[in-house]
């Protein structure tokens, strides 16, 4: 039993992660999202039909598999630790002997996808933040605000109050409120 009666957790930790998931994550993150949906196509289609030898084998220089695969650091190592194995330079193919499991792989793929839309919130989170910082009124007004307490501070504490200043006019300018129409009912 755990603390107070509760069960153990359950959190995963990166160490504990399959090595498919850790082969994944170390996409790059603006590659990730578009190169791990690719992945999740290709291998959702060797599950489906495990038999079918056109889903077994990945021509490395199709354009677009060149483009969300071959051409993305570490996408075609995770491809590897999947179980596909290199035939030449161009392709990649799943061995007889290997079959691809959704529990395992797409999955691992999805749990991948979903870490990823994370990262890149925080990265958006983070522009964002520093976008503000560098806002040139802002600063301007925080070096203002700056200088402004450094004088006061210069000047000393206040030991007067304010002393009313005559405007101009003699006298006071005083106003009724019967001026300003308060208190007169003139129907409505």
């Amino acid at each position: 039993m755990g603390y107070a009666g509760y069960s153990p957790s359950t959190c995963q930790v990166k160490d504990d992660l399959p090595d498919v998931e850790q082969a994944l994550r170390s996409l790059p993150l603006h590659k990730a999202l578009a190169c791990l949906e690719l992945m999740e196509k290709l291998v959702r289609n060797t599950v489906s039909a495990p038999k079918e030898e056109k889903f077994r084998k990945i021509r490395l220089t199709n354009a677009k598999i060149a483009e969300a695969i071959t051409n993305v650091p570490a996408a075609v190592d995770a491809m590897l630790v999947m179980g596909w194995q290199r035939d030449g330079e161009e392709n990649l193919v799943l061995p007889e002997g290997t079959k691809l499991v959704f529990e395992k792989d797409v999955k691992g793929i999805i749990n991948t996808q979903d870490f990823f839309k994370k990262e890149v919130e925080k990265e958006k989170k983070r522009r964002q933040q520093e976008l503000k910082a560098k806002d040139p009124e802002k600063e301007e007004m925080r070096k203002q605000l700056e200088l402004d307490r450094k004088e006061r501070e210069a000047n000393g504490p206040v030991t007067q109050a304010s002393k009313a200043k005559q405007i101009g006019g003699n006298g006071p300018n005083l106003m009724r409120a019967s001026d300003l129409g308060i208190g007169q009912s003139k129907g409505g």
